[in-house]
């Protein structure tokens, strides 16, 4: 019997009966729904808290509601699911524990920073390719004031941001991934590796996080022998504007010219001239809910036919930045094409 999962080349695997995701869903804060994709999310609350107590409370309930609208939007019931692979930010993934905690289903917690999305949706399309499993979720989130309490100044610091600076996505994306046809297939999977320039400005993510893109990008293209003319688009995570123009040139320098192919969610979440976000947007809820709203209804409508999807992520925790370390960076990339 031919295998259904296929290395390719150093760092990438490809899937002859390819998983599908079969739906998805995005719940984001005010703020993202203000930005130009507003009107194409799942849910946007108003309250910034989500009726909790805390911000982490409220990051988890993001996860919860995101979680419930998936699997109302698929043909499959919640004791369907074989596993759920979810991370966030926080520390020890408190967002994920507490928000999956009562649907009672094998998790695996996963952290790949910002790249999360992309990490968890790895997992998931492995796990079902292989038959460990016929449905699975893959789920992530971040929360601006949970992310900026943890990783830089309470909110009541009114500490000023400088122009490279991204604004954590207040947002949570789902997605269900199954053996079935759905609204996109996972074709392939480019696994990233830890890649680190020496970069210390914790202020300053696209810088971080755009050498790991782009070998990423590039590692994509040799396993699969293609360059930027077999995507439609590729669209990376969270790089920001600063991050955005630096793969560019780093790709330029590989020999790839993909600036006509790129979009950055980040890039793509919020108005910068009218929201104040600087170089736009970051976390883990920032690919995941731009993939939900946005890329999947361009796949699903066939506008794009094949996407090549790289979260980024910066592995910085308080502990490493408060004692000078550098920020390595990680992206990991998802080739999605229409049914």
């Amino acid at each position: 019997m031919e295998k259904n999962i296929v290395q390719q080349g150093k760092q990438s695997l490809s899937f002859y009966q390819p998983p599908g995701i079969l739906s998805s869903a995005s719940v984001v804060g005010k703020k993202e729904g203000e930005g130009p994709l507003g009107n194409m999310f799942d849910v946007v609350g108003e309250d910034p808290m989500f009726g909790c107590d805390s911000w982490e409370d409220a990051e988890s309930t993001l996860q919860k509601e995101a979680f419930t609208l998936a699997i109302g939007k698929s043909d499959i019931e919640k004791w369907q699911l074989r596993y759920v692979f979810a991370g966030d930010l926080l520390g020890q993934e408190m967002a994920s524990c507490f928000g999956l905690a009562d649907m009672q289903i094998p998790l695996f917690g996963v952290y790949g920073a910002c790249s999360t999305a992309g990490e968890s949706l790895s997992l998931a399309a492995m796990a079902v390719a292989s038959g460990a499993a016929d449905y699975v979720m893959a789920l992530t989130s971040s929360h601006f004031a949970s992310a900026e309490k943890q990783f830089r100044f309470p909110l009541a610091y009114g500490n000023q941001r400088p122009p490279s600076s991204t604004w954590t996505v207040t947002g949570s994306g789902a997605f269900v991934v199954g053996k079935d046809k759905g609204i996109a297939k996972i074709t392939g999977i480019t696994t990233g590796k830890i890649v680190d320039y020496g970069v210390t400005d914790s202020m300053n993510m696209g810088a971080c996080m755009a050498p790991a893109a782009c070998d990423t990008i590039y590692q994509n293209f040799m396993d699969f022998s293609c360059d930027e003319q077999q995507y439609d688009k590729i669209i990376t995570g969270d790089l920001g504007d600063v991050g955005y123009e630096i793969l560019i040139e780093l790709m330029k320098d590989k020999g790839f010219d993909i600036s006509q192919k790129l979009l950055d969610c980040g890039r793509l979440i919020y108005d910068k001239e009218t929201q104040g976000t600087n170089a736009g947007g970051s976390g883990c809820g920032c690919s995941a809910t731009v993939l939900s709203a946005l890329i999947l209804q361009k796949i699903k409508d066939k506008k794009w036919n094949k996407v090549l999807f790289v979260p980024t992520g910066a592995l910085l925790s308080p502990v490493s930045h408060n004692e000078g370390l550098s920020v390595p960076g990680i992206a990991h990339g998802v080739v999605l094409e229409s049914c």
